[in-house]
C-alpha cells in the first residue's frame, strides 16, 4: 500500500514539478527579455538624442559658414569699392587717400607702443615684477588691436593673391 501511495504521490509531485518547471523558466525568461527591451529602448533614445544634437550642430555650422561667406563677400566688395574710388579721384587725392590707412596704423601702433612702454617702465620702477608687468600689458584689448592690425595688413594681401 505504501508503494501505491508513495509511488503515486511522489510521481504526482515530480510530475507537477516537471510540468511547472517550463512555466517558471518562461516567467524568468520573459522578465529578462522585458529588462533587455527596456535597456535597448533607453539606448535607442540616447542614440536619437545624440543624432538630434549632431543635426543641430551641423545646421549651426552651415549657418556660420554662410555668414562667413557673406562677411568675406562684403569685405571684398568694400576693398573693390575703395580701390575704384581711389582710381577715380586721381592725382594727389588718390595719394592722400592711399596714405590714410598706413598713417593711421603707424600712429595707433606708435601711441600703443609709447603708452605700454611708459606703463611698463612706471610699473617696474614702482616695484612690480617683470612677469606681473607683462601680464598687465598683454590685455584682451591689446590683443584685439594687434590682431586687427595684422589681419588687415597681411590677411588683406593674402586674400587678394587668392582672388577672394
Amino acid at each position: 500500500m505504501f508503494d501505491l501511495i508513495g509511488g503515486g504521490l511522489l510521481g504526482g509531485i515530480f510530475g507537477g514539478i516537471f510540468r511547472l518547471a517550463p512555466e517558471v523558466l518562461k516567467f524568468f525568461d520573459k522578465k529578462n527579455e522585458r529588462l533587455h527591451e527596456a535597456i535597448m529602448f533607453s539606448r535607442q533614445c540616447e542614440l536619437e538624442q545624440m543624432r538630434g544634437q549632431m543635426k543641430l550642430a551641423e545646421i549651426g555650422a552651415q549657418r556660420e559658414a554662410a555668414v562667413d561667406v557673406g562677411v568675406m563677400d562684403a569685405f571684398q566688395s568694400a576693398i573693390e569699392q575703395q580701390a575704384t574710388m581711389v582710381k577715380a579721384a586721381g592725382g594727389w587725392a588718390a595719394s592722400l587717400s592711399a596714405s590714410v590707412r598706413p598713417v593711421v596704423t603707424y600712429w595707433i601702433l606708435l601711441v600703443w607702443s609709447f603708452v605700454h612702454l611708459w606703463f611698463g617702465w612706471n610699473s617696474w620702477i614702482a616695484g612690480a615684477s617683470p612677469m606681473e608687468v607683462f601680464k598687465m600689458m598683454m590685455s584682451p584689448d591689446l590683443s584685439a588691436l594687434l590682431a586687427g592690425t595684422i589681419n588687415y595688413w597681411f590677411l588683406d594681401r593674402t586674400l587678394k593673391q587668392r582672388g577672394l
